[in-house]
């Protein structure tokens, strides 16, 4: 994190006010927030207990694992309707389903939404994810950043493979298997398995990110 995908991603410019504003809040949820950690909680774990249940409902894996041990999926459906509704999932290395993100999309203000306190959403500039298929099955997930992606001819309304090659990211483009816009959202992050810091926090120290987890550079 800095805010999870914020530095995986290095979209730091982009978070750095909504970040220090928000940098007084408890990390545990305080009032109305209770009641709904405690729903998103219940209802995730019921609804997404593993990746597969994710995938059968829309979602799909767009990156490695990142340094709070947290690998995420989303569903390209960046407008939370309701507590029912996350963008995004995270899962461990393992499966365990770890959190979720909530996201509408950016204006000059911060959502009041389900009680939460609007100093918890922080701003995620726009950019462009791709994955690339392999040798062997391997898989890579990465992201680039909006000005280098149409400085290579990319049309952000229709994204194509054809970009990613051109940027000398994918050899052809039958090993590009997705390449998608992440909108400029309002994002907020919620811990769904209990977390001793509190389930707005960073790091979460019931998880332990594998040896390998780490950043993706843009």
């Amino acid at each position: 994190m800095i805010r999870r995908i914020a530095s995986t991603l290095a979209v730091v410019a982009a978070l750095t006010s909504s970040l220090a504003l928000a940098a007084d809040l408890s990390p545990k949820p305080q009032g109305a927030e209770v009641a709904f950690v405690q729903s998103v909680q219940k209802d995730l774990n019921a609804r997404f207990a593993t990746p597969a249940d994710a995938i059968k409902a829309g979602y799909f894996r767009f990156t490695n694992e990142d340094r709070t041990g947290s690998i995420s999926y989303a569903n390209l459906q960046w407008t939370s309707s309701d507590t029912r509704h996350p963008s995004q999932l995270w899962y461990s290395a393992k499966g365990q389903l770890l959190g979720a993100d909530f996201s509408v999309p950016a204006s000059k203000t911060r959502p009041a939404l389900w009680g939460v306190n609007p100093m918890r959403w922080s701003h995620f500039g726009e950019h462009v994810h791709y994955i690339l298929a392999g040798a062997n099955g391997k898989v890579t997930y990465g992201a680039t950043s909006v000005k280098k992606f149409e400085a290579a001819g990319g049309n952000l309304s229709a994204p194509s493979a054809a970009t990613i090659v051109k940027m000398g990211i994918a050899k052809n483009a039958a090993q590009v298997t997705r390449v998608f816009v992440f909108p400029s959202i309002w994002d907020l992050q919620v811990w769904v398995l209990p977390n001793p810091n509190g389930a707005f926090a960073e790091m979460n120290p019931n998880v332990k990110p594998s040896a390998n987890a780490g950043d993706m550079p843009m």
